[in-house]
């Protein structure tokens, strides 16, 4: 893998008024990894993807992405950003809705690939507000990657999906991940952990510990990666 860093965070801090969502966050992504941000609600991850994209500005610290100081929009183009909650317009069509996203990024060309990697071709017609809840999360994954970016951030991507196609969601990332797509991964289910290459683990905006899942069981001293976590929390439950 390349050592080069897609994603430099630097003792980034972010307040909302009285409210510090992230304090003092270090971290550092390789070019062609799958970064996995894990933590409970509330923990400060999606503060910090909003962060790393530059939808917000760090109060103090910075963020480098791709070379370039965030915020830049001259970088927006080269990433593609699945939000938490699906950002689609339910009055028109699966195709309608990656055909916008490709639009705004010039790549009207990546469309039918984009429904077909999501397997959403035989249904492009299809208005989005008629589909099930994990159609549209393919749906909004297509319209992040249809622009083949070079940093895909995933904010809970998996929530509400069911199990077959969260593992068809994973088939994709490595993919990609092996085509040199640099991916960071936020979650709050540890059992989807092991399926990221290294972790960060974030708690009251702070990173408590960074490693492969490996190294997290080991700083938490626990086989179990959830006890492992509390353990680093100091949240040891009996």
């Amino acid at each position: 893998m390349s050592e080069t860093y897609a994603v430099n965070v630097d003792d980034v801090s972010k307040s909302f008024g009285s409210f510090k969502a992230l304090n003092g966050v270090t971290l550092r992504v390789r070019q062609g990894e799958i970064y996995g941000l894990l933590g409970p609600n509330g923990a400060g991850k999606t503060t910090l993807i909003r962060a790393i994209c530059g939808l917000v500005e760090a109060n103090d610290g910075s963020v480098t992405v791709l070379g370039q100081r965030m915020p830049n929009v001259a970088v927006l183009r080269h990433i593609g950003y699945m939000t938490q909650q699906a950002a689609l317009y339910p009055g028109l069509s699966v195709e309608e809705n990656v055909a916008f996203f490709a639009a705004i990024n010039s790549a009207e060309a990546g469309v039918k690939a984009a429904l077909e990697l999501v397997h959403l071709y035989d249904r492009r017609k299809s208005v989005v507000s008629t589909l099930s809840g994990g159609m549209r999360q393919r749906c909004s994954l297509a319209c992040a990657l249809v622009h083949r970016p070079d940093l895909l951030l995933l904010d809970e991507p998996t929530v509400g999906i069911d199990p077959q196609l969260r593992v068809q969601f994973w088939d994709y990332f490595r993919q990609m991940a092996a085509d040199g797509t640099t991916l960071i991964v936020s979650s709050h289910v540890m059992d989807e952990a092991d399926r990221c290459q290294r972790l960060g683990l974030i708690q009251y905006g702070r990173l408590l510990a960074e490693g492969s899942p490996a190294d997290i069981r080991a700083q938490g001293g626990s086989p179990n990666l959830e006890e492992a976590f509390l353990n680093l929390a100091g949240r040891r439950e009996s």
